[in-house]
């Protein structure tokens, strides 16, 4: 089935939020933020921008007729500086205009007086200093302090990652406009509608009832519109509320990039012990991860962190923690793979530092290592379904590793100007929010008495395909073609208390409920079609739009059986409710079942080094992968290459540069560099692993979005084996992104 929105993408009719067609009398928000990075204001002035002609109001917390506080999980994030600056683009006011143009103006006639105070950017410093967000946590299993005396080789290291900006092609923005009875209606960029409700209902100081959220789909989010998203909206809502008009944000790329969050850069060490068998026995690590001025997701973040540790490795001792730092940058906050990434980057950094110590292969003790059946991960969860040494026995099959490191250093031992390197990556990715309680979504059916389909989920489509999968799961329960199904906008009135579209659980979560919704009106038409036929219930199926008995037409098709049940006043609207069953977690014990299922795979990264330039080339990616029982190959394929592609810009050129005052030095594209088409991999090649699924994914199609970036992990061993072999001498480092400039300090240091 082909994507149900490539159409209307192609041809430029999809609907996103500046494509809504505005309200008569629609004024244009514009934030005017905070030009330090932490101070105390002396004072604001904004006289001068609100007598210009064409501005309506300039608010600031004094507006605010609810509470001054966006934080979701702690609050601690004011919406606007009411005394202190906490980071560089905090908003301080909010120009609200006849026009974006008068707006822009506005904002350059406000001035501000600031006292300014220290700044921290750098997280170890920050636990230095006793700025927590919240106290240490520690994932053990065995004992580590125990185990190093016997260990045959024990080796220590730091592995430092950056951030990564998040580059959504749609900028954050809301259109908000009130609504009868003091409510307001709020159009927004989120993948988390609930929480835009949550924290709009709060600043506003109504009840939940009174806002609704209403999403079609996002260009683009990666983490970055699940809990920052909400700023901007309540930003929206309050001009709207306070001025009872409507009211347009839509960030410019600039404002964006220096207002926002963005993947937590980390600060890690590390200490892994092995016995004379190349056998890991004991680990451990710390991670000071960057969480910015406040807390935003950054505590979930971290536990992710330490649930993906030990990535595709089971080993018996392990001691790993976490400190999540306050700084004065702007809050970090989601990012694909949710903390996992900065994890797996240290735990095979570990294993690249042994190697090398042990004039071995890093893949020889990757390999010895792969999780097993029944073994158990640090936070306690039992393996099982494991397919680590299959996938990596599929891709040595597949690609023959032995062969692609052959013809590297036979490449090599011609002594040129380029150098090749080749790094594997496992992955081990578990599906399922850490937090137990978000493991729940609902859907709304309407089955119309002529036989179209109405549906309305949790879900944000956001390009990864979840609008294509809703449809997929409908049409296959009913029988029915997908022409006759419409996927209505997300929306907090006709779908309530909905998880964000987040954690690679989206289509698993929503899609589980939209098959019970509509099992239970099949149910219902099935026992009105055997009445008809004067069969059994059980006999009757259906398939092709057709009604079958026991598998053979009868004559009954879809739209006279419908339209039969509407006019024998059968129920043909469900609304559908599911919790993903088994998983739990104690956060007091740091033990539990959390994941509904893990994602294996395993993929061989090849890179060409220029050793004049220190530039490099991504020769190819092989890789296979844990699909489950594929639903759509197209869209499926789309998440591994994007998702990939992703992984390796983070590793390899987007460096986010900010200096120590706190100002992002790396604020435009011409300054943060991403993956274009010169830069992706000659050849990508994937092959599914083939496996039955699990039975908590949606039709037995494991999740797909986030587990993918981690692949991109092994470009920087590669490269880092290329740099070895042109300079044996060269000091192995593990800093994110290997920048051409790192590169060329490795071949020459």
């Amino acid at each position: 089935m082909k994507n149900v929105d490539s159409a209307f993408h192609v041809t430029g009719r999809s609907i996103y939020l500046d494509d809504i067609v505005v309200q008569q009398g629609t004024l244009y928000a514009l934030p005017y933020d905070a030009p330090t990075a932490h101070a105390h204001i002396t004072k604001l002035d904004v006289s001068k921008a609100a007598a210009l002609p064409g501005v309506v109001k300039i608010l600031t917390y004094a507006d605010i007729p609810g509470e001054n506080q966006i934080g979701g999980i702690i609050p601690d994030e004011p919406l606007f500086v009411k005394q202190e600056v906490h980071f560089w683009g905090m908003p301080l006011a909010l120009i609200v205009a006849t026009s974006q143009e008068i707006a822009v103006k506005a904002r350059k006639l406000i001035t501000v007086e600031l006292e300014e105070l220290p700044v921290i950017t750098d997280p170890r410093e920050a636990r230095e200093k006793g700025e927590l967000i919240q106290p240490p946590r520690t994932f053990r299993i065995g004992d580590t302090a125990s185990t190093w005396a016997k260990c045959a080789h024990v080796f220590e290291g730091r592995a430092d990652t950056n951030g990564q900006e998040h580059l959504y092609i749609e900028t954050q923005g809301a259109y908000a406009y009130p609504t009868e009875h003091g409510s307001v209606r709020i159009s927004s960029s989120t993948q988390a509608p609930t929480a835009v409700q949550r924290t709009v209902a709060r600043v506003l100081g109504v009840p939940m009832h009174k806002v609704e959220v209403d999403v079609t789909r996002l260009g683009g989010g990666f983490g970055g519109k699940e809990d920052q998203a909400s700023a901007w909206a309540a930003l929206a809502a309050l001009a709207a509320f306070v001025l009872k008009k409507p009211v347009k944000l839509s960030l410019h790329r600039m404002d964006d990039m220096r207002m926002t969050g963005k993947r937590h850069p980390y600060s890690s060490d590390f200490k892994i012990g092995l016995d004379k068998d190349l056998k890991i026995v004991a680990y451990e690590a710390s991670f000071h991860q960057n969480a910015g001025a406040a807390a935003d997701l950054s505590t979930s973040v971290l536990e992710r962190t330490l649930f993906h540790a030990t990535n595709s490795y089971f080993i018996p001792n392990v001691a790993v923690t976490s400190y999540c730092c306050r700084t004065h940058l702007p809050p970090n906050t989601a990012f694909r793979g949710f903390g996992g990434p900065q994890g797996m980057f240290v735990i095979e950094a570990a294993i690249a530092k042994a190697a090398q110590e042990l004039d071995v292969p890093a893949r020889a003790i990757q390999q010895r290592n792969l999780l097993k059946e029944g073994d158990e991960f640090p936070y306690g969860q039992v393996a099982d379904r494991v397919l680590a040494d299959q996938a990596w026995e599929h891709a040595d099959r597949s690609f023959r590793f032995d062969d692609l490191q052959r013809e590297i250093d036979a490449f090599n031992a011609t002594g040129g100007t380029h150098v090749k390197g080749m790094a594997i990556m496992p992955i081990c990715f578990g599906i399922s929010f850490t937090n137990t309680p978000m493991n729940h979504a609902r859907a709304l059916v309407h089955v119309y008495q002529d036989g179209s389909v109405g549906v309305s989920t949790g879900a944000v489509e956001m390009g990864q395909g979840v609008n294509t999968k809703m449809v997929q799961v409908a049409a296959a329960v009913f029988g029915i073609n997908a022409s006759r199904i419409k996927l209505e906008s997300t929306n907090t009135t006709r779908v309530a208390n909905t998880s964000p579209s987040a954690a690679s659980a989206t289509a698993d979560l929503n899609g589980k409920a939209l098959e019970n919704a509509c099992n239970t009106i099949l149910v219902r038409i099935k026992e009105k079609a055997a009445q008809m036929l004067e069969v059994q219930q059980d006999a009757i199926t259906l398939e092709n739009e057709q009604v079958l008995k026991d598998g053979k037409p009868t004559g009954l098709d879809w739209k006279k059986l419908i339209h039969a049940a509407h006019w024998d006043r059968v129920n043909l609207s469900e609304s559908g409710h599911y919790a993903t069953p088994e998983i739990h977690f104690d956060k007091t014990k740091e033990k539990g079942h959390p994941f509904a299922y893990h994602v294996y795979g395993t993929a061989a990264v090849m890179v060409t080094v220029d050793c004049i330039r220190g530039t490099y080339e991504i020769d190819a990616v092989k890789l296979v992968h844990d699909f489950g029982k594929r639903m759509n190959d197209a869209v499926d394929i789309g998440q591994i290459e994007g998702g990939l592609v992703q992984g390796l810009g983070w590793m390899t050129m987007e460096e986010i540069v900010y200096n120590d005052k706190g100002k992002l030095l790396s604020n435009a594209l011409s300054t943060y560099k991403v993956p274009d088409i010169h830069s992706v991999p000659k050849e990508i090649t994937i092959e599914a692993l083939p496996t039955d699924g699990h039975p908590l994914a949606i039709r037995r199609s494991k999740a797909v979005g986030e587990p993918p970036l981690m692949y991109g992990i092994g470009l920087y061993f590669a490269i880092q084996n290329a740099v070895l072999a042109a300079n044996p001498n060269a000091q192995q480092r593990f800093d994110a992104p290997y920048t051409p400039e790192k590169v060329l300090m490795g071949l020459y240091a």
